[in-house]
This record gives C-alpha cells, structure tokens and sequence, in this order.
C-alpha cells in the first residue's frame, strides 16, 4: 500500500508505516458498519464526489497540488463536492455564489476553522486569531489587532523601523550590485526583519536583532511545512496518540524554541520598562512597536476576557510566521511576473519616476499614488493567492450549501485559486494583465465583498492583516523597482510554475540579477 503523502514527510520510518497500515485494515470494517448506519439515519442530500476506498476514503488519490487537483474536480463533479479523507469528510467548493453562501450567509455556521494538531501545539493551544473558536476570546483578539496593534496610527507609528529594514535591503542589493540573487531569500530575510523590527524594533538593536531575525528565519520554513502537511493525526483521530508521522514531536520542538526567543525579549523590554519608570535607563524612551503596544494592553486588562501571556506570545508567533511567506511570496511572484513581461515593469518604473522622481528614494508616503503598480499587486494576488485554498472552515451546525447538506464538523475548503480563474469572470485567466484592473469599473479591493475576487478572504474571518500586507508589499516592491533595473542571469530561464503548500510558492527559485539605476550612492544608503 503506497501512501505519497507520508512519503514526503517521514520516508524513512517504516516501522510506523507498517503500525498504520494494519491499523487502517483493522479500521475498515469499523467504517464500513458505521458508514452503512449513517446511510440508513436519513435521507439528506449529500454532495457528489469521487468514489473511495473503505476507511481511506479518497486519501490515495489525492494529486499533491490541491488547488488544481480540486479544480479538476469540480470540471468533472461541479462547483461543490465532497472528499473522504480517512475519518473526515472534506467539502470543496470552486464558485462566487457557492464561496457567498459559506462566508457570507452561513457566516456564523463558519465562523470556526478546522484547526489541525500541530496548528494548535505552534499557537499556544489555540490562542491566535486563525485557531481560536468564534466567541468572546476570538473576538478580543481581533479587537487587538485590528483596532490597537493593525490600526492605522500604530502601523504608522512604526514606519521608521519598516523603513530601516527596507533601505537596509536596498543597500545590501547595491553592495553585490550585478551579481545574480536569490530573490526570494532576499524578499523573506527583508520581510522577516521588517516583521520583527516592528514588533520589537525597540527592544533589540544591532547585531541582537539581526541574530533574532536570522534565528527565526530558519524555522518558520519548517513550521508552515508542517503546518500543510496532511497528518494522520488528523485524518484518523483515534491513532493521534501514537503521533506515527511525529509532526506533533517536531513541531513542539520548534515551537519551544520560538517561545524560549519570545520570552526573553519580553522579559527585556518588561525589565527596560522598570528601569524607565525609575529614572535608571532612557535606552528606550520614544521607541515605538507592537511588543510595547501589547503590554500596555495586557497591563490595562479586561475584566471579562483578559489579554495573557500566551494570547500576547500567540500574537506575535501570527505575525512572524502568517507575515513572513506570504508576503516575501507576494514579492517574488511579482518580481517574476514583470521580469516575464518587460512592458509591465517599464511601465510601473514610469509610474515610479513620475511620482517620485530619479534624484529621491520612495517613501510610503508615495504609494497611494502608484496605481499601476497597486494593479499589478492586485493581478498577483489574483493568479497566486497566498492561500489558495484559505484557511479550511469548520461548521458548528449542519447546514445547507448550494442545495447539498454539509454536515457539522466537516472540513470545507474555499478553492480562492479556481475562483480568481474562471473564464465566467475574467477574460484569458491564466494571463498576467495588470491592466485588466486599471480598466475594470468594479472597485476589486480586499475587502471581500465580491466573491468573485477575495485573495484575503471575506466574512468575520477575514486576514486581520490586510492594511499592513498591503503597505509592506507595495513599499518593497516599489523600493525595488525603483533602485534598480532586473534581468535574469545570462542563460538563465524564467519558470512561472506553482508549488502548492499552506502558501503558494513558485516551484522553482526566481535567480535575478540587479543593476542600480539611480544617479549616486547617496540613493542606496539606510
């Protein structure tokens, strides 16, 4: 019995393996009874689907690129279907109206995500955003970020330290000037630098810092690869304590270093606040970031629900590991797509000249006013959302989608991808056109209120942080272009196919050489 999946992720342990294998023979006729019963219990109409195999269900034919898998089926069974995987039924819908009915009208039905073991161990027992249950506690944090730590005056608030890590950037590009770079690595070690200065910018200077960034820079990688993996945990729940793949095991390892890293950097600014208050220390009087935003909220205190410790650690581990791929992702996607098209990049350099002229550097200040490169922003994220499929939805309550019933506990997957491809909606799909945004009459925001475009997600699950992926997105991106032209090394060839994971990736590393185009060194300085 072959099983891709566990290849991939533990190709070595066989005994585990072979523990799971005679485990599902064991199982299968446990299914096969129970699924009989729930046949003859009543007559509601189930979405159509695959057929499967007792037990595994549709496990074994599973394509690993599953936003293009699920499209595939939704050709052949239509725009909502349904998947048994192992023990838990997944439901996969591909359309506007369908995405309107779970996010919109069920809204509270689906108003919980289907949380999977190592994604509660990484966030303190389901203390985040994403994991937490809808209901006074989700509701607190959301309140916390979206109106305290992700509102406007405290992301401005911050922007001296996102724009030091961004000429930062821009200088170390200008010192290997001419040399091919892995934009990539590049685009996450900016982003993962501008996450952390923000968070705890004035806490950790110097090289402290920077050992911190490159610290996590490691493990974040391991952590969303964990975090896409299917795990047996999770498709048979009666073998989660064996932890057979040892998921659970490795991720409880990274998740002890991150929180050992967020300890001590809490008890460092707690300590420099003690010392500001009695007069002993100035070092970090008028620094400004997200730590010191929380801490003067969990000190305020709630009475009903209070922000913790571990809600304030499970802030900050949603911002270094949610923030990180995903917007150094967004990047290299662009990046590859105006490199692919060099009339799309000419054209957004113009923009950039125009706006800000070629004897300055760009501000943030400028980046309301670049509306061709918010297109082309708007156009990536519309081929690649960085999760394609969102984050799966849990019903509270049995329900009724697009005339099937989708029972409680199901797992439903928003296929983003497919919808932001259908030719119903938009003229050659597959085609990388900014311009269709510059010319449209619809607004095409990030709000989610058109299911027809929502790379963010819509309903009271919506990304929380929406405002500061678009300024950090759009302020590289033009930092980038703006300082230097880009060129694919001499032989080198540019591949726009797509590896599937919790984050969209490319599947092959973007390799670009840059070329400084401003008039003088003074330009590419922090």
């Amino acid at each position: 019995m072959r099983w891709w999946w566990w290849d991939v992720i533990n190709p070595k342990d066989e005994h585990a393996r072979s523990v799971l294998t005679l485990s599902v023979l064991l199982l299968s006729v446990v299914w096969y009874v129970t699924m009989v019963r729930k046949c003859h219990k009543g007559r509601s109409r189930s979405p159509p689907g695959p057929p499967g195999l007792p037990l595994l269900g549709n496990l074994l034919s599973l394509n690993p690129d599953l936003h293009i898998h699920f499209a595939e089926l939704s050709r052949r069974y239509g725009p909502i279907f349904k998947l048994q995987l192992g023990n838990k039924l997944a439901v996969v819908v591909s359309s506007p109206s369908l995405a309107k009915e779970v996010l919109r009208d069920h809204d509270m039905v689906f108003a919980n995500h289907d949380v999977p073991a190592v994604g509660r161990l990484i966030s303190y027992g389901g203390c985040n955003i994403v994991s937490s249950p809808h209901g006074p506690m989700w509701r607190m944090l959301r309140r916390v970020c979206v109106q305290e730590m992700l509102s406007k005056a405290s992301i401005d608030a911050v922007y001296a330290l996102r724009r030091r890590e961004v000429r930062g950037t821009v200088g170390r590009l200008y010192g290997n000037a001419g040399m091919p770079v892995l934009v990539g690595e590049e685009m996450f070690s900016m982003v993962m630098n501008v996450i952390t200065s923000m968070l705890w910018g004035g806490t950790l200077e110097g090289e402290e810092r920077s050992g911190v960034g490159a610290e996590f820079q490691k493990v974040v990688g391991e952590i969303t690869e964990l975090l896409g993996k299917p795990n047996v945990s999770d498709l048979f729940p009666v073998l989660a304590p064996l932890d057979l793949q040892g998921m659970e095991r490795k991720m409880k390892g990274l998740f002890l270093r991150f929180d050992g890293i967020f300890q001590s950097i809490i008890d460092r600014r707690l300590r420099m606040n003690r010392e500001d208050e009695e007069g002993k220390c100035c070092s970090s009087k008028g620094s400004k970031d997200f730590l010191q935003f929380l801490l003067k909220i969990k000190e305020e205190g709630d009475a009903e629900t209070p922000l913790t410790m571990a809600h304030l650690k499970a802030l900050l581990m949603d911002m270094v590991v949610g923030g990180t791929e995903t917007t150094s992702n967004t990047l290299e996607w662009a990046m590859a797509h105006m490199i692919n098209k060099p009339d799309t990049m000419r054209k957004a350099r113009d923009e950039l000249d125009a706006v800000v002229g070629t004897d300055s550097i760009v501000e943030e200040s400028h980046v309301p006013k670049l509306h061709y490169l918010g297109a082309v922003m708007k156009e990536v994220l519309r081929l690649h959302p960085a999760l394609p499929l969102l984050v799966p939805h849990c019903p509270s309550l049995t329900c009724t989608v697009g005339g099937y019933t989708v029972p409680k506990g199901a797992r439903v997957f928003v296929n983003v991808w497919a919808i932001h491809r259908d030719p119903l909606t938009w003229a050659n799909p597959s085609e990388f056109d900014p311009e269709r945004f510059i010319t449209a009459t619809n607004k095409w925001d990030y709000g989610g209120s058109d299911f027809r475009y929502f790379p963010f997600g819509s309903g009271r699950r919506i990304c929380a942080g929406i405002p500061m992926a678009d300024r950090m997105v759009m302020y590289a991106l033009a930092s980038l272009l703006h300082s230097f032209e880009w060129r694919l090394p001499d032989g080198g060839e540019l591949n726009l196919s797509e590896k599937f994971g919790m984050v969209l990736k490319k599947a092959e590393p973007l390799i670009a050489v840059p070329t400084p185009r401003l008039s003088g060194p003074e330009f590419y300085l922090e």
